[in-house]
């Protein structure tokens, strides 16, 4: 199975904090499924893990990118604040012109590769 060559964007924000397809994609599905826990579920994360990279976000940008809401089971939950919606848009935004303007170089690099792939040799 041969996956084609694709731009992946990480801008680091400030030393330690970055924003890439990862925290990109925990956002969209914070978005989606209104939960922290439910959203790196469904990227197999932990919710500790999930919870830190929000955590990260939030201390970052001048305003929250998630409110928490607490409650007991089926009324707590998470969404994205105007920032968090702001943010991910705009990371979006980013990668869709990267891989236009990228697109001439990332298919000279596939027509560089093997059809294969790259092979693996280890050296003892």
């Amino acid at each position: 199975m041969s996956r084609r060559p694709a731009i992946r964007v990480r801008i680091v924000l400030q030393e330690g904090v970055a924003l890439g397809p990862g925290k990109a994609d925990l956002l969209g599905a914070i978005a989606e499924l209104g939960s922290i826990a439910a959203a790196g579920r469904s990227m197999g994360m932990s919710y500790q893990r999930a919870w830190s990279l929000v955590d990260e976000l939030n201390r970052y940008f001048r305003e929250p990118v998630v409110e928490v809401s607490r409650g007991g089971a089926g009324r707590g939950g998470a969404r994205l604040t105007t920032v968090g919606r702001e943010v991910l848009a705009t990371y979006r935004t980013i990668e869709q012109k990267s891989a236009k303007h990228c697109a001439p170089e990332v298919e000279r690099l596939r027509r560089l590769a093997s059809q294969e792939g790259p092979s693996v040799s280890v050296q003892r």
